[in-house]
């Protein structure tokens, strides 16, 4: 398989897997996309259904990695996805299905379910994709004998599942911005406490947007970027979104009974990679009927799939909510997903990007192109601070089950979308205890805490606090990998 940039570098090319694994954008500014997505056979579907969480990976990852050697890769995604580590379960009884399908109710004719994928060591989804990462960073730095400084941005989660992911790991350190004073305490002090000597915790001071801004910086910045070695674990890494395809495979499995069924799922998105790799596993063949894009009160994203407009918001237009790992307004995977619905034209997808920059958006609506989101089963809708106080408190009483507020952001917007007889699946983000000044406000209660997280918030925190200002990240990092 070859991979090629959305804006087109890498056409003519050869780029496997492992040399796109270790950085982030391509050398255009643009993401990595495979050159064509593989399909999925109905044969394979069949056999696919009753394998175990780390052996679907497998079967699934190897369609895009086939650089890496089967017999490496199946003992990278069986040391990843293990009851060991994906502990963190509510029911003990489920901790081998890593992910496990919990069903609310019926709603309309619709079931309804949450797919929990919060159960690994940091309680959040980003575990689901960065621990294979660390995985496959070490192994591929190791065949090669080479080190990295991963260079990242996080709104809450990503952070500490790539800082928990690659702590102690060779050859590997971790620097990652993160806004001032704008996580949950619970969040803060996840990274914060972290006392590794390979982890740096950098607190800028601005929104999430700032954050990602000085990322894609250094990450253009192709001279400093090799000197020191750069790398990245945000969702624009390639690797990150394709582990994430594998839950979709393995929630549709748990939801329907034949592989004549279809489900939709909603999915609560800030950033758009959770829900791309959502349409790439639709786009390989899943029976995929809808995919819902839930935002909160930073809605960049259900405005476009509503007009057609994709509009960015400057840093003092970005609200910050109870659902913080969501408060961004530019999503930087989106461009992955407006490459394929633009006809892989890699021409027109450079003009438009370079409209974001310019004049700070784009309207395909104008075009006739807005008309083409329909194939690709794409649907949206809002949530605010009061739906989701609103919705913890209705899922709390009518099933017993106590949910974040971005996962009530997707239950809300679920509802709206709800289809007679096709299951709704909406993707769990973590747990509740990640937001306990929300939970208490709407249950009047104190979150589910796990026992390894008693007392974290009263943990000594290391961090440092930067303008936001790209150059003096560089000179933080700089200083630090001499």
């Amino acid at each position: 398989m070859n991979y090629i940039s959305t804006r087109g570098a890498g056409i003519g090319e050869r780029h496997t897997f492992s040399d796109i694994l270790l950085g982030g954008l391509a050398k255009d500014g643009g993401l990595y996309l495979p050159n064509e997505y593989p399909k999925v056979s109905a044969d394979e579907l069949a056999r696919w259904r009753a394998l175990p969480y780390a052996d679907l990976a497998f079967e699934i990852l190897r369609k895009f990695s086939d650089d890496i050697p089967d017999e490496d890769l199946r003992e990278l995604t069986r040391r990843t996805y293990t009851a060991q580590v994906y502990c963190n379960v509510r029911d003990e009884e489920n901790a081998a299905q890593i992910t496990p399908l919990k069903t609310l109710g019926v709603e309309g004719g619709t079931p309804l379910s949450l797919l929990e994928l919060s159960n690994g060591p940091t309680l959040a989804f980003k575990d689901m994709a960065m621990q294979l990462l660390g995985n496959l960073f070490e192994y591929t730095l190791a065949k090669h004998g080479q080190t990295l400084n991963i260079l990242g941005a996080t709104s809450g989660d990503t952070g500490s599942a790539a800082e928990y992911a690659m702590r102690g790991k060779k050859g590997i350190r971790v620097f990652m911005l993160s806004p001032h004073k704008k996580m949950s305490a619970f969040q803060t002090a996840q990274m914060y406490s972290l006392q590794d000597p390979n982890i740096f915790n950098i607190a800028i001071e601005g929104v999430f947007d700032d954050c990602q801004d000085i990322v894609k910086a250094v990450s253009n910045d192709h001279a400093f970027k090799a000197q020191q070695k750069i790398g990245t674990v945000n969702s624009i890494n390639w690797a990150r979104v394709v582990a994430q395809v594998v839950y979709y495979f393995k929630g549709y499995f748990a939801a329907t009974r034949s592989n004549d069924e279809r489900v939709s799922f909603t999915v609560p998105s800030g950033n758009f990679g959770n829900v791309c790799a959502g349409h790439i596993a639709r786009m390989m063949g899943l029976p995929v009927e809808k995919l819902v894009v839930a935002t909160n009160e930073n809605d960049v994203l259900d405005e476009f799939f509503r007009t057609g407009i994709y509009r960015v918001r400057k840093s003092s237009e970005t609200y910050h909510t109870s659902s913080p790992s969501m408060d961004i307004s530019k999503a930087s995977n989106f461009e992955r997903f407006v490459f394929d619905l633009l006809g892989r034209d890699p021409k027109r997808v450079l003009q438009l990007f370079r409209d974001v920059e310019e004049k700070g958006g784009f309207d395909l609506q104008a075009s006739g192109d807005f008309a083409r989101v329909q194939e690709f089963g794409f649907v949206s809708g809002r949530s605010s601070h009061d739906d989701r106080v609103d919705t913890i408190r209705d899922v709390f009483e009518q099933y017993d089950t106590m949910i974040d507020t971005h996962t009530a952001d997707g239950v809300k917007v679920a509802r709206e979308h709800l289809q007679a007889g096709i299951p709704m699946i909406v993707l769990e983000t973590a747990q509740p205890i990640k937001f306990g000044e929300t939970i208490r406000e709407a249950l009047e209660r104190e979150p589910e805490r796990p026992a390894a997280f008693s007392g974290i918030e009263d943990l000594p925190q290391r961090f440092e606090v930067l303008g936001n200002d790209a150059e003096r990240v560089k000179e933080f990092v700089a200083e630090r990998t001499r």
